[in-house]
């Protein structure tokens, strides 16, 4: 896990002000710094999910797309496409930002990140 100092250094080089809020929140919480870590490294170590590969509630410190079919779960990711979310919509599962998860579960109670 990288140290608040790294992290804070890494996120002073991103541009994207909803990214670097995000970064800046989570690394206040124990259980979401190493989100934070992940979010603050470099775009080529992003991080991109299919729906078909999602099997439960999770955390996903990058971007889900729309590949597979989509179940009734939790999922909590930085960016979604827009077919991505219309499928989880349809499906009865939630797709919610990770500003405000933090927002609303300090704790990451009853989420798995994926990595």
């Amino acid at each position: 896990m990288k140290s608040k100092t790294k992290i804070e250094k890494q996120s002073k080089r991103k541009l994207n002000p909803e990214l670097v809020e995000t970064i800046r929140l989570a690394k206040k919480h124990k259980a979401w710094q190493e989100v934070a870590g992940i979010l603050s490294s470099s775009r080529k170590n992003k991080i991109q999910y299919n729906l078909s590969q999602i099997k439960k509630d999770v955390i996903i410190p990058g971007k889900v797309l729309s590949q597979g079919e989509a179940s009734k779960h939790k999922i909590v990711a930085f960016a979604f496409s827009e077919k991505a979310k219309e499928k989880i919509l349809k499906a009865g599962g939630k797709s919610i930002n990770i500003l405000d998860e933090i927002k609303n579960n300090k704790d990451m109670k009853n989420l798995k990140l994926l990595k």
